[in-house]
C-alpha cells in the first residue's frame, strides 16, 4: 500500500546513508528549496553564523492510530495551583496536526522517533501487520527513529520487510493491486547485529543534511532486549551496549566531519512526577529522573549533543550531565502519541557543532481540541473499513471500566481477569491440569473501557478492543514448577534484573501473599504469607502452572518459570480471553471489575 498523498507536499528532507556496514538502502531525497537561516543574518545572501535547528521527537506509538481509550489516552498535567488535571490526548489525526503546526515557521526542521513505533499495537495496525503505523509515519514525515525492542516481535526479517516494504510472506498484500512500500525513514539499530556476520542488522547512524547543516543520528535498542522479547524475535541476533555502541559511532561520525550528534536511545528513566510538565531539573540538573537512562547518559561521549529516549512511556525533559560534567539534553515523550518533544539545537556552522548551552527542549500534549489532520482521517478509515469485519465483533459485556494499563497498582483488575481466564481455559485434565496462571503486567496493552468506540454500544467488548489489550496472540503454556521455584518466581519479581522497577505478576483467583516494599529485593515478597486455596506452598510438590509463552521462556527476569517442564502448548492467551467473556457476561448480566485482593501492600 502506498503512503497517502499530502497536498502540496514538500519533498522529503535530505536522508543521508550511513556508510559502513548496512542490509538496507540509503534513503535520499531532495531538499526543500527556499529555506533560510533563521537568528541574525547578515542580509544579501550571508548567512549567520549560527542557524537554530527544530527537532521534533516522540516515542512509543504502538501503532495507536486512533486515540488510546480510556485512562491510556490520557496525559497527567500540573496546573499553576499545583493541582494535576487529567487531559485526553494521542491519536494520528492530532499528532500529524501538532507536527505539521509546530514546523511552521522553523526552515530547519527534523522529526525523529525512540523505538517502538511498532508492536504490541491495537487491531486496526496489529491485524495488518503494522503497515498502517508505517504509512501514516511516513505521512508524520518522519526522518528518522531508532527500533525499539517491540521492533522485534516478529523477527528481523519481518522489521526488514517494514523497512523496505513487500507485501507479507504469508498474508499478501491486503489491498488488491496495492504493494505495501515499507518505510521512507530509515530504522537505526547500531547495537543490533548478525550473530553469525557481526554486521548490524539495519543502518547504525544516518546524516541529516540541509544547506551546509549536518547533523548525525545514532539509533540504539536496550542492550536487555532479549529479555523482553520472544526468543523467535531475536533469534540470531546479538545485542550489545548502548553506550559503547554510541560511543564507536559517535567517533565515526566525528571522523567524517559530522560534529553534531543526536543519540535515539529506547530506554528511559522514572521522573519524579507522572506530569509530562514536571521539571526534573529541580532542585538540580537531573534531579528529577532515575532508571538505567542516567548511568547511559552520564557514560555517553560528550561529542553526542542531545539523548531522545523511551522505554519507560515517561514524559520528561531533563538535563543530565556528560563524562565531562556539562549538562545534556535527554527527553522522552510518554507514549501512544500523547505527547512530542520540540527541541531547539543552535547550531554553529564554523565549529559545526550544536552551541550546548542553548539547547531548549519542552514538552507539549497532542490535545484532541484541535482541528484533525484529513489524511491520517482517512488512512484510518481505509484500514477500519478492511478491519470492520473482525474488528467489531461483540466478545462479552462488562458494567464498568476495567483498567490494566491505565493503572498504576501492583494488582490490576484487568491483570486478574485475564490470570483468571487463562486458569479457567487450561484447568481442565486434557487442557493442562492448570492450578495456578500468571500473567506479565507489561502484557496488558490497554484497558477495558465501558464507553463504547464505535456503534457497538456501552459496556460491549469487541474483538478489536479484546485484541487491543493482548495484541501478541502468545501461545499458552501449562508446565511442571515446583512449590520452591513458585516461591522464587514471586521473588524475582522484585529482585534482580526487576529490584529497582519491579515486576509484578497479576495472578489467578486463590494465589495470595503479602508484598512488603517497606523491605528490599527479594525480601519484599513475604514467603511464608504465599498461599494457594488456602493451603501453604510446599517446596517439594509439583505445581501444573499456565503462562503465556514469553513467561515460560523466562522472560521480564522470571529465569524460575523458564525451568519449567512436562510442557503442554495450549490456546492462545487471546482466546482464552474472549472464552471467558463470552461464558461469564450476557447483555442483561455483564461482567464486574473484579476485586484486587490478592496481593496484600505494605508500605
Amino acid at each position: 500500500m502506498s503512503a497517502t498523498p499530502l497536498k502540496n507536499r514538500a519533498p522529503r528532507r535530505v536522508l543521508a546513508a550511513a556508510a559502513g556496514l548496512v542490509t538496507v538502502g540509503a534513503l535520499v531525497a531532495a531538499m526543500p528549496a527556499g529555506a533560510h537561516d533563521r537568528g541574525n543574518g547578515h542580509g544579501h545572501g550571508h548567512p549567520s553564523r549560527t542557524v537554530d535547528v527544530q527537532l521534533l521527537s516522540f516515542n512509543d506509538l504502538h501503532g495507536n492510530l486512533e486515540p488510546p481509550a480510556g485512562s491510556a489516552g490520557t496525559v497527567s498535567e500540573t496546573q499553576a495551583d499545583g493541582t494535576v488535571k487529567s487531559v485526553p490526548a494521542g491519536g494520528v489525526e492530532y499528532l500529524a496536526t501538532s507536527l505539521r503546526n509546530a514546523r511552521k515557521g522553523n526552515p530547519y526542521s527534523v522529526t525523529a522517533a525512540g523505538g517502538d513505533m511498532v508492536g504490541a499495537s491495537p487491531l486496526l495496525s496489529g491485524l495488518f501487520h503494522d503497515e498502517p503505523t508505517i504509512e501514516a509515519l511516513n505521512g508524520l514525515d518522519l526522518d528518522v527513529t531508532a527500533v525499539g525492542n517491540h521492533e522485534f516481535d516478529e523477527g528481523a526479517t519481518e522489521l526488514a520487510r517494514l523497512q523496505n516494504g513487500g507485501c507479507h510472506p504469508v498474508e499478501g498484500c491486503y489491498e488488491k493491486g496495492k504493494k505495501f512500500k515499507g518505510a521512507d525513514f530509515p530504522y537505526l539499530a547500531a547495537n543490533v547485529t548478525n550473530e553469525k556476520t557481526g554486521k548490524p542488522v539495519l543502518k547504525p547512524y544516518t546524516v541529516w543534511k540541509k544547506n551546509g547543516v549536518k547533523i548525525g543520528f545514532i539509533g540504539v535498542t536496550l542492550e536487555g532486549t532479549p529479555n523482553i522479547v520472544t526468543a523467535n524475535g531475536v533469534k540470531g541476533l546479538k545485542f550489545h551496549d548502548e553506550i559503547e555502541t554510541v560511543n564507536k559511532y559517535a567517533k565515526e561520525l566525528d571522523r567524517k566531519g559530522v560534529k553534531s550528534i543526536v543519540a535515539l536511545i529506547h530506554e528511559g528513566g522514572a521522573p519524579a512526577s507522572s506530569s509530562y510538565n514536571y521539571d526534573c531539573d529541580s532542585p538540580g540538573a537531573g534531579d528529577g529522573i532515575s532508571g538505567p537512562i542516567v548511568d547511559i547518559a552520564k557514560g555517553i561521549t560528550p561529542k553526542v549533543d542531545a539523548l531522545v529516549t523511551g522505554h519507560t512511556h515517561q514524559a520528561y525533559v531533563c538535563t543530565v550531565p556528560d563524562p565531562s560534567g556539562k549538562p545534556r539534553m535527554v527527553t522522552s515523550a510518554s507514549s501512544f502519541g500523547k505527547v512530542y518533544t520540540d527541541t531547539t539545537l543552535t547550531y554553529d556552522r564554523r565549529t559545526e557543532d550544536i552551541v550546548r548551552t542553548s539547547v531548549k527542549s519542552a514538552n507539549h500534549v497532542v490535545s484532541r481540541d484541535q482541528a484533525k489532520a484529513a489524511d491520517m482521517t482517512a488512512l484510518i478509515a481505509r484500514w477500519n473499513t478492511l478491519a470492520a469485519p473482525i474488528a467489531g465483533r461483540p466478545q462479552g459485556f462488562i458494567s464498568a471500566d476495567i483498567n490494566g494499563r491505565g493503572s498504576t497498582a501492583p494488582e490490576k483488575p484487568l491483570g486478574n481477569l485475564i490470570a483468571d481466564a487463562q486458569l479457567e481455559g487450561l484447568a481442565p485434565a486434557d487442557k493442562g491440569g492448570a492450578v495456578v496462571a500468571f500473567m506479565n503486567p507489561g502484557g496488558i496493552r490497554s484497558d477495558l473501557v465501558f464507553k463504547a468506540s464505535g456503534s457497538e454500544g456501552d459496556g460491549v467488548v469487541t474483538y478489536g478492543e479484546a485484541f487491543t489489550v493482548q495484541p501478541f496472540t502468545n501461545m499458552m503454556n501449562v508446565v511442571d514448577l515446583t512449590g520452591a521455584q513458585l516461591v522464587t518466581a514471586l521473588q524475582q519479581q522484585v529482585s534482580g534484573s526487576n529490584a529497582a522497577s519491579p515486576k509484578i505478576l497479576q495472578v489467578s483467583k486463590g494465589l495470595t501473599y503479602t508484598l512488603d516494599l517497606t523491605k528490599s529485593g527479594a525480601e519484599r515478597v513475604v514467603a511464608d504469607t504465599i498461599r494457594l486455596n488456602g493451603e501453604a506452598i510446599d517446596p517439594a510438590k509439583t505445581y501444573r502452572v499456565a503462562m503465556n509463552e514469553f513467561l515460560a521462556g523466562g522472560g521480564d527476569g522470571f529465569a524460575a518459570l523458564g525451568q519449567g517442564t512436562n510442557k503442554l502448548v495450549g490456546a492462545s492467551d487471546l482466546d482464552l480471553f474472549n472464552a471467558y467473556l463470552a461464558a461469564h457476561s450476557t447483555a442483561s448480566v455483564p461482567l464486574a471489575p473484579p476485586a484486587t485482593d490478592r496481593i496484600t501492600i505494605v508500605q
